[in-house]
């Protein structure tokens, strides 16, 4: 009877520090996208907006760019022996079967030949610059998220920490977590949605403005080969 009633008293100290045990254990409670988004408060919305404006620019100018940056290999080639035999209207012809800025900007140089030389090349800077614009149509636009967006996400961390800063103000007694959390969630949230698009959006544009560069390189190059043909009889 002794040994059984030791046996009772032994055991129930050891259940209760397992019970205790397992009800220290802290609880890992998992927060979902849209819950960090919805903590973001009222910034959200024009940082998804910018977000869209980026998206659909970006993808807009590369697929123009890419477009604009595919020119035959042998376009020029087939352009000069056609100028040299002096077939204008068949060089005129083979500019508007080729779908570029280059070949359009030579196109114009070759309607102007017989004319003075500063013609022909006033011509082609005209019609080039226009080209030009039409590459860089909307970039500045994808410059304007890439700096507006992180400004707006420490907008929306400045007013996240005011509202916490009034909850302590009005709070009565002790401060729990629980009651700052709200402006602290919006503080960091607005902060991090900022700079994941404001940082894509920078580099997205520095990219775009390099494939641009390379294309007025090449557009510069053909122009100049051009003017050199048209020179070469009157050497």
């Amino acid at each position: 009877m002794n040994a059984f009633l030791l046996q009772i008293t032994t055991s129930a100290p050891v259940d209760t520090l397992a019970n205790a045990a397992a009800a220290a254990e802290p609880t890992t409670e998992t927060v979902s996208l849209l819950d960090l988004t919805l903590a973001g408060g009222w910034a959200m919305i024009p940082l998804a907006a910018l977000s869209l404006v980026a998206i659909y620019i970006f993808v807009e100018r590369f697929l123009t760019i890419k477009k604009a940056s595919k020119n035959p290999s042998d376009f020029l080639g087939r352009l000069k022996s056609l100028v040299i035999a002096g077939d204008v209207q068949g060089a005129r012809m083979l500019c508007a079967q080729t779908n570029s800025p280059i070949s359009r900007m030579l196109e114009k140089g070759i309607s102007r030949i017989g004319q003075p030389l500063k013609s022909i090349e006033a011509s082609i800077e005209n019609v080039g610059k226009i080209e030009i614009a039409r590459l860089e149509k909307n970039l500045s636009g994808l410059a304007t998220v890439a700096g507006a967006a992180p400004m707006l996400g420490f907008l929306g961390t400045v007013t996240g920490m005011i509202g916490a800063f009034i909850a302590i103000a009005q709070a009565e007694g002790s401060i729990s977590p629980k009651l700052l959390s709200g402006g602290i969630y919006e503080a960091m949230v607005t902060t991090a949605a900022g700079l994941i698009i404001g940082l894509p959006a920078y580099v997205g544009y520095n990219y775009l403005v390099s494939e641009i560069d390379s294309i007025v390189h090449d557009m510069e190059h053909s122009s100049i080969e051009f003017i050199d043909l048209l020179q070469e009889p009157q050497a």
